[in-house]
């Protein structure tokens, strides 16, 4: 089966998930800033502030193109603070800033690769002397690979779901009360989840699960990949190695937005998210949706409003929570 076709069936799921995978609920209209002039006056998103408190910033890792591009391009116009579009290459990360100002936005940019922890500690100094703190985090780094084999495997879980970890792990300090953080993940997330055994889809989808369990499980399929039988995980083109790695990404978001409720910083939201079939480098671009309908759902979860009370610890596709749970249905 080739990428389209695979992509085809994939596409059949989706459609299968929106009717029995969404939870019903109100779209919620995040408030939008009066105009794209970069220069507002502070709190314009309803967020509480004090008098003399530092600047609010975002970061969006792997922005310098595609999805994250577009996110960027979206908070330049939403955010009421300063916004880091950030990349492995910096002549391409500068390059992709110097896009977007001629498109009248003003964003920042920062080098980080998400797979070298040193480059991550260098944002987190630099964002501590700079601003004081973090008010928005989209993890959006990724890769894509059909090829099912352990080096595939390793490199996938590197970047889909240990980068995610370590970026958040050394930036959560950061994060100031009212904090908003997005996890991009994806709807193939569920759809490898359906094709795990029973056994590990109960451990998947236990909402007491740890972060260290996770972790653990996510480096057994690594170490099982090209074994006979598969050990119970998914062994597709898609469902394989990324699907895993979404299915790493959607769990440690419940994982953090439970650790946060004991926080002593209020309102600290952490959601994962799939944008969507989008059309980029990752899908060879194919796809049905361009990046900036790819950026709505990330972009939605990133303005939500102060005391939001959902979405919080969710996977969001459309602006709708869909379902995390055990079934013996295969899709």
């Amino acid at each position: 089966m080739d990428f389209e076709d695979a992509n085809l069936n994939l596409l059949i799921s989706f459609n299968r998930l929106s009717k029995i995978g969404h939870s019903p609920k109100r779209e919620i209209t995040p408030p939008v800033g009066q105009s794209d002039n970069l220069e507002r006056d502070t709190g314009d998103m309803g967020f509480p502030r004090k008098m003399g408190e530092r600047k609010r910033v975002a970061v969006v890792t792997g922005s310098n193109k595609g999805l994250g591009f577009a996110i960027v391009r979206g908070l330049c116009k939403q955010f009421d603070g300063d916004v880091y579009l950030t990349a492995r290459n910096e002549s391409l990360g500068q390059q992709a800033v110097l896009d977007l100002r001629k498109e009248g936005l003003n964003p920042r940019f920062h080098q980080l690769d998400v797979t070298k922890p040193d480059t991550i500690v260098k944002l987190r100094s630099f964002l501590k002397d700079t601003y004081g703190g973090l008010d928005l985090l989209v993890n959006n780094a990724g890769k894509m690979d059909m090829e099912l084999s352990a080096a595939n495997a390793e490199s996938l879980m590197r970047t889909n779901f240990t980068g995610l970890c370590n970026v958040s792990e050394v930036l959560f300090p950061l994060l100031r009360p009212h904090a908003r953080v997005v996890n991009v993940s994806s709807l193939i997330s569920v759809v490898a989840l359906r094709k795990c055994s029973s056994e590990l889809q109960q451990k998947l989808t236990n909402r007491n699960i740890s972060s260290e369990d996770l972790k653990r499980l996510m480096q057994t399929f690594v170490d099982c990949v090209g074994t006979r039988g598969g050990h119970g995980w998914p062994t597709g083109k898609l469902t394989g190695a990324y699907g895993v790695s979404k299915i790493g990404a959607t769990v440690m978001s419940i994982i953090q937005q439970r650790q946060l409720l004991n926080d002593t910083r209020p309102d600290i939201v952490v959601n994962a998210c799939c944008p969507g079939y989008v059309m980029t480098d990752l899908t060879g671009q194919k796809g049905m949706k361009t990046i900036d309908q790819g950026a709505v759902t990330p972009l939605y979860l990133a303005m939500l409003p102060p005391n939001i009370t959902s979405p919080k610890g969710e996977l969001v596709s459309e602006k709708q929570i869909v379902k995390w749970e055990m079934t013996n249905s295969k899709l």
